[in-house]
Order: C-alpha cells, then structure tokens, then sequence
C-alpha cells in the first residue's frame, strides 16, 4: 500500500509540475511576443541656451534616455544621433501639412531630406505628422490623411515602410464622454477622418498617437477626481473609480483616459491599433490659478508613471497592453507664454540640472538624473500603516536588513513609529542591496531621496557618516503570516509566477500522498 501510494505520489508531481512548467513557458512566450513598453521623451526647443546637438545627444546618453520625440526634424540633431542607440520620432509640424498634403513630390522630398539621409545611422522609429490637427486647426484635418499617404507611399518607395511607423498625435478632447470609460466615443464631427485614420493604422501595424494629460482631468474636474488618483498613488478600493458598464475597477485617470480610446476604437469596430501616449506629464510650477502645479506632483506623477509603465499592468480593458509613454517635457522651455505652468513641464532646466529628483528605482538605470551618488531609501507619507508594517517586518525577516539599530533603546528607536523604523529598514536593505534597482519599491511603499534622513544621534545606513560603523545583519524574528506577506507581496523580492505555481502544485501532491 505504501508502494501504490508513493508511485501515485510521484505520478501526480510529474503530471502537475509539467502542467505548470508548460503554462508558465506559455506565459513567457506570450509576453515575448509583445515589444517592450518603453519610457521616452518629448524636446521642445523654446529654451535659453539650448544645448548643442552633440551635448544633447550626450546628455541623453549619460541619462538612459533611448527614445525621444522631436517637433521637428532637426537635421543637426539628426546627424547628431548617429550611431547611437537612440531611436527618435520625428515631426512634420503643422504648418507643412498643406505642401505635403497637396503634393507627393513634395512628400517625397521630405522624406528623403529628413529620413533617407540619416536613416539607418540615426535610428528614425517613427513620423509624427502634425499635432493634433483635428482640434487645434480643424481646417486642416481634409489635409492630414493626404499628408500621411503620400508620406507613406515616399517611405514604401525608399523600402523603409516596414521599419518606420507613421501616425498623427492626438488631443484627448476627440474623444467624448470619457468617463467611464465604457460609454466613450470619438466626436462625431470628426468620424470620417478618424475611420479612415484608424484604418490606414490598422493596415500598417502603426499605433494611435494620443496626448493624454492627467493634470488637466484633474483641475477640469475637482472636486470629483481625487488627486490622488491623478497622480497614480494608492487608492483604497472605495476610492476607486468602477465602470458601471463594465465593473472594471481604475485606480488612476491615465488608464481610464487609455481605454476610452480603446472603447471609442471598439465603437467603429478597430481593435487591433495599439494606443500610444505620445505626451503626458505634470507641470511643477504654476500661477495662482494653478496650485496644483507642484515640484512635489510633478516628481510623483512622472515618478509614478514610470514605475507604471515599466510594471507592464496595462489598463483594466487591456491588462495583456502597457502602452509607451513619452513624458511631456526633457526641459523646461522658458521661452514659452504664459501662462507659468507652460514653461514649467520639463525633467531638467536648460542649463541640464534637475527641476527635481525622479523616484525611480523599479525602471532600472532609466534617467539617472541622481547627479550626486549619495541616495537613501525611506518610507513614502500617507501609506496604509499596516502595509507598512508587513513591508518592515519583511525587512527585517527575510530581506535581512540590519535593524538593530531600530530596537527598544538604541539610537535609532525614537521616534518609536511604524514609519521611522520603517525608513531605516529600508535604507538598510537598499544599500545591501547595493542600490540595485528595484531594491527600494517595497509595492510602492518606499522612494528615493538624496537627503540624509539621518538626525539626531541615529545615523542611516546610507549615510557617509556610517561609514567607519561596522554593520551587523540582525536575524529578526517575525510572524509567519508576515514573511507570507513579505515574501509574496513586496515588488522586485518575491517569488516569481513560476515557484507559485510549482508550490501549488507541490502542495496539492503532498495531500493527496496523506490521504
């Protein structure tokens, strides 16, 4: 009997775990078939001192940045790129629609101008024509599908259709009824231009440009969208926006502003053009009319939104879909009229120093604009306390963080709170950790900051000052629920879908080897 049982025992395990192994492949396989979601950057150029091609392709390099937007297509730019691993959109502004939208000759000798030439030295992934044409000079909009054929048939001509995408930026405003998401659709005063847009992205694989803006939802609408969800921070589940049509559940305006596009496409029967935020962003400066215009938003959002897109969550219509983003805007353009959040939407000054530190330790070494190399990890403000309390107790359990420095009566215990000792754990864990990324996410309940958090006689982990301190990892002991938590629930340090399932299926094999 104990024979049968056994073999039985190990049949089930090989059938189990190669169940699983073939789901998890089939997983795998399925996320490699999609491109990778990818963070870029918008250049305006309305800036003082504008740096010089070169430095700006060699700033773009010392920050990671590998995708970028131009309005233009700036040939010293262009020429600038070349060789390097940025891949650029370029634009054909507004005011050259009606050339190449009246002529294919003239399409073509822009193209050869501004993407033959460089082409593929300088990495051209894309062309922008105008922006957004249809709501700022509705004129123009009988002029903007001539414009993009023509411009096609040039890329088809030179054999570079299949490498260079073209499509035409878009404000959120062509969509109405956004809200919830389900009931949205494009204004009907500009249907026959959209269909036959949708279709010429449908047949050539091309995304949907749109300019989403959560700030502007926000101040349009106070009072109504909590900030919070503007701005991607956690939300209670009551706080959550549900779509009544649907039950889907959003937990921040950029996905319900993506997937009423998504609905708005479904309703002219599209589903097979991916959207593609081409700006989105948070102004950190603004006049009295605009006093949510904050370095702090402005730092949470594009912070947030990072972190979102490298996540790869896509939205609650399309959860298989991260759609790319390009953050609105690399500098400040202190050139441009009021009113003063206009000029105040850039990553960077122009002189190339950070408006404000990004938190963006999930996303790998993407805009390293930390120009020091002291950083600490702490606790965000205004999280949930007791998931605070799992994310230390996981800390100082499994991620062996050195907290005895956190102990009733050592130096650094008071002030005696949940987010105090949670902050010296993190910064504990994340300079063990060597700064890796990822190693100070703790599901979004941790950031980086390059103030030394240290104070009094307590002295962080990070800080230069603890450098002659010998460090001592401490074996904490802590509830198994809370390990369960920890080791399950924490981003960048749990187990990966594959040991869950493996688990699973070991536990199930052991139960019924006792039954």
């Amino acid at each position: 009997m104990a024979n049968s049982k056994l073999s039985f025992f190990l049949l089930c395990c090989v059938s189990l775990l190669c169940t699983s192994f073939s789901f998890s492949k089939t997983e795998i396989k399925v996320q490699q078939g999609q491109d990778e979601p990818y963070v870029g950057v918008n250049i305006g150029t309305d800036v003082s001192n504008l740096l010089s091609p070169a430095d700006l392709v060699s700033f773009l390099q010392v920050q990671k940045i590998n995708h970028i937007r131009l309005y233009d297509a700036d040939n010293d730019i262009l020429k600038a790129l070349a060789k390097t691993k940025i891949r650029v959109t370029i634009s054909v502004p507004n005011n050259q629609l009606l050339a190449i939208g009246s002529s294919n000759t003239t399409a073509a000798t822009w193209i050869d101008r501004n993407v033959v030439a460089f082409y593929p030295e300088t990495l051209i992934t894309a062309i922008a024509v105008g922006d957004e044409v249809l709501t700022t000079i509705p004129s123009s909009a009988p002029l903007l599908m001539p414009a993009i054929e023509s411009l096609y048939s040039a890329l088809v001509a030179a054999n570079l259709h299949t490498q260079i995408q073209i499509s035409t930026p878009n404000a959120a405003s062509i969509v109405l009824d956004p809200f919830p998401p389900s009931q949205a659709f494009f204004n009907q005063s500009m249907a026959s231009v959209i269909s036959q847009l949708l279709q010429f992205l449908s047949r050539t694989k091309s995304p949907l440009m749109m300019n989403l803006y959560p700030y502007y939802v926000f101040m349009q609408n106070k009072g109504v969208v909590p900030l919070d969800n503007s701005l991607f921070k956690p939300l209670t589940p009551s706080k959550e926006m549900v779509d009544p049509n649907t039950l889907l559940h959003y937990t921040n305006v950029l996905d319900a502003m993506v997937d009423s596009v998504y609905f708005s496409m479904k309703n002219l029967n599209v589903t097979d053009v991916v959207v593609l935020v081409s700006e989105t962003g948070w102004p950190s400066k603004g006049d009295s009319k605009e006093p949510y215009a904050t370095i702090d938003n402005a730092d949470t959002y594009n912070s947030n939104l990072i972190k979102h897109v490298f996540d790869r969550s896509g939205t609650p219509m399309h959860p298989e879909i991260t759609s790319s983003v390009y953050i609105y805007e690399l500098f400040n353009e202190d050139l441009r009229s009021p009113p003063v959040s206009e000029a105040n939407w850039g990553l960077f000054y122009g002189n190339s120093t950070p408006v404000y530190l990004l938190h963006v330790s999930g996303s790998g070494t993407f805009l390293a604009n930390d120009t020091t190399n002291q950083t600490y990890c702490i606790a965000m403000d205004g999280v949930d306390t007791k998931t605070l309390q799992a994310a230390l107790d996981w800390a100082c359990g499994p991620g062996r963080a050195n907290c005895s420095e956190i102990q009733p009566g050592e130096s650094c215990y008071q002030p005696n709170n949940v987010k105090n000792h949670a902050s010296y754990a993190f910064d504990s864990y994340y300079q063990k950790e060597g700064k890796a990324a990822g190693s100070c996410d703790f599901k979004g309940m941790a950031m980086i900051t390059t103030t030394d958090p240290s104070h009094g006689s307590c002295i962080f982990p990070g800080s230069k000052k603890v450098s002659n301190k010998t460090s001592q990892v401490v074996n904490s002991t802590v509830s198994s629920n809370s390990v369960r938590i920890g080791v399950f629930g924490l981003h960048g340090t749990g187990l990966n879908a594959l040991d869950n399932i493996l688990g699973s299926a070991f536990c199930l094999c052991y139960l019924l080897f006792l039954l």
